[in-house]
């Protein structure tokens, strides 16, 4: 940091296991990459190549050699499996992922239907060659998860060798964990979290009033994803009560 401030909340460092920032990268370019590097790699965990991003994405390689410089995981989007599982390509997404030497991969089912065991035994195939993040819950706004639901399929899916388990909101934080308006669904949270370790969660959070219900709930080293590039400095002042929406909340911890 630039200079000392006393009674800064202390965050876990790199590599982490908890409090990780999950960046959504939506299309930078390579030139674009190197500058979000520059001012927020140290506060950078993991970067998502949104969606099906990575498919019309010029420069694909080239922006990941940036990533992989800056020993930064990336890995492709959730809804780029289902574009291949829906086509019948899973090997054929298997040997993406070695071509672009991918360590990572997201297994999801917000767009299609997979019944639930399919799905975790694609979990536990793909663990055999990355480390798999599974992401959980309905990019339909009308598909609405009861609490047990989200807590059996989570159980699940850590049993089939899932690293973490993306709560979803898509990039806009209006469905999954949230209602349409960005609101949490508060209950729901509170009933996961008796049942699944928050370290294990990564709950994405574009909004910033989403990020500081998080912060506010679990503390500085809450799991936060799809992030934009632009806010991981703000959000990281969230974190440490350098901003007014947390300031006083920190002050009040001593």
């Amino acid at each position: 940091m630039n200079y000392i401030l006393k009674d800064i909340p202390s965050r876990t460092q790199k590599p982490r296991q908890k409090g990780l920032t999950m960046v959504m990268d939506k299309g930078l370019s390579v030139r674009q990459a190197e500058d979000f590097l520059e001012v927020a790699s140290e506060h950078t965990d993991l970067v998502k190549l949104g969606w099906g991003t990575s498919y019309v994405t010029p420069n694909l390689e080239a922006k990941l050699a940036v990533y992989k410089a800056a020993n930064i995981p990336v890995y492709f989007g959730g809804t780029l499996f289902e574009a291949f599982i829906i086509r019948g390509q899973f090997d054929d997404y298997r040997r993406i992922l070695d071509k672009y030497n991918m360590e990572f991969a997201e297994i999801s089912d917000g767009s299609i239907f997979i019944p639930h065991e399919e799905k975790c035994d694609y979990i536990r195939q793909l663990s055999q060659q990355v480390t798999v993040i599974s992401e959980i819950g309905s990019k339909d706004a009308e598909k609405i998860i009861p609490p047990y639901k989200w807590i059996e399929l989570m159980k699940a899916e850590t049993q089939a060798g899932s690293w973490k388990l993306i709560a979803e909101a898509r990039e806009g934080g209006n469905v999954g964990i949230y209602r349409g308006t960005g609101e949490v669904r508060e209950g729901l949270v509170e009933e996961i979290l008796t049942q699944i370790p928050e370290e294990q969660i990564i709950w994405e959070a574009p909004q910033k009033a989403q990020q500081v219900w998080f912060i506010k709930l679990l503390g500085t080293n809450v799991n936060l994803g799809n992030i934009a590039p632009s806010e991981v400095i703000p959000l990281e002042t969230i974190r440490l009560g350098l901003r007014g929406d947390t300031f006083s909340h920190f002050l009040t911890m001593k």
